[in-house]
Order: C-alpha cells, then structure tokens, then sequence
C-alpha cells in the first residue's frame, strides 16, 4: 500500500467518470463530506455528494467509494450508492411549474420538516436552506458507509470542507495526495491544507446547468 497506488485508483476513477465532479451538470451541489479509513494493510475513502437532479426527481446523496479492500463491486459508485433522502417528492415539487416548490413540510428519511420557504420559490434553494439544521439527515449514515468497506475498518479521518478538484486528477490536487499520504502512513498530520476549501454549493455555478 503506497501513496502511488492510492491516487493511480482515484486516477483511473476520474478518467471514468466516476471520481466526484461537484460541478456535474445533472446535480446541483448542496453538500459534501469525505471519509478516510485504513490500517496496515488496508485502505478506503468515501466521498458523498449530496444534489439535486430534476431529471431523478429527488435529493441524493452519492456515495463514491475507493480502497484496496471492497467487499463488493468497482470503485466509483454503483447503483445502490444513490441514496435518495426525500421521502414525499411528489408532495414538494409543483406540477404545474416544474423544480418550484409547493409550499409544504419536506419529510427526510421518516422526518417531516417544516421549512421557512414560500410556494413558488424554487426547489434548489429550499432544498439548500436545509443544510444549517438538517445536515445529518441528508448525509449517511455508519451503516450506509459500510456497505462496501469491511466493519472493522478503523476510520482516520472525517473531512466536512476541503479543497476539491476542479478539472484537474486528484493526483494533481494538494488534497487528495496529502490524503494519500494519510491513508499510507496513518499520520493525519499529512494533511495540511494551505488552500482555502471550495466545497460549499456556491463554489459550483456550473453544477445543475444541463
């Protein structure tokens, strides 16, 4: 396990299209959250990406999961890694206008809540005025990050902001190689960020524009 092998997946990833894009033009970024875990021999990393597709019809959460110890599927995301979080979308969204809201409590994962938003105003600002109060609902939880990485798994690290790609391979990026270093060595002091993070929703106008 080294550093070369660790950025070389994330890479290939990339390439693939599979490595997180917070500018992705079918999603509108809301939110983000990175998770590092290892030991001796083995490693993972999870990055969600929470958005909002009008084409899906729902706020997801996606999973993209990289490591030397998968206990199942290719690195990237597959489809049990969209994790929708809105469980009432035909209620929220406006028939007759389209990515509007209709003015009514927002049910999260069995939790109805009631947001300050008139009807009318449009869906991905509600939806991002849930951040402040209702972060953990959208975000996953233990066992959803465990799905594809063993339970034993020891996590090193949790990332709330920091500074993300933006065109560039994550080999090329300060972040992502100090996080290599983390997950090689176990020294989180490797990760040392000089670069202001970029990963709150309005560093991504572009995010949501197809």
């Amino acid at each position: 396990m080294d550093s070369v092998e660790i950025l070389s997946q994330l890479d290939t990833a990339a390439e693939q299209y599979v490595f997180p894009d917070l500018n992705n033009g079918y999603y509108y970024a809301v939110d983000a959250r990175l998770h590092a875990y290892r030991d001796a021999r083995r490693w993972a990393l999870i990055v969600e990406t929470v958005g909002y597709s009008p084409r899906a019809g729902n706020l997801t959460d996606i999973l993209h999961i990289f490591g030397n110890c998968l206990t199942s599927g290719e690195p990237g995301f597959e489809n049990a890694d969209f994790l929708d979080r809105i469980d009432n979308w035909d209620e929220i969204e406006d028939d007759d206008q389209p990515e509007t809201y209709c003015g009514t409590s927002i049910v999260i994962r069995g939790h109805r809540l009631d947001v300050p938003a008139e009807h009318g105003e449009e869906l991905i600002d509600v939806l991002r005025r849930l951040i402040p109060d209702h972060r953990e609902l959208l975000l996953a939880e233990e066992s959803e990050l465990r799905r594809r990485i063993p339970a034993d798994l020891p996590k090193i690290i949790r990332l709330d902001q920091w500074h993300h790609p933006d065109g560039e391979l994550p080999s090329e990026s300060t972040t992502f190689s100090q996080l290599a270093d983390v997950l090689t060595t176990g020294d989180v002091k490797r990760y040392a960020p000089d670069i202001p993070p970029n990963t709150h929703w309005s560093h991504w106008p572009e995010s949501g524009t197809l």
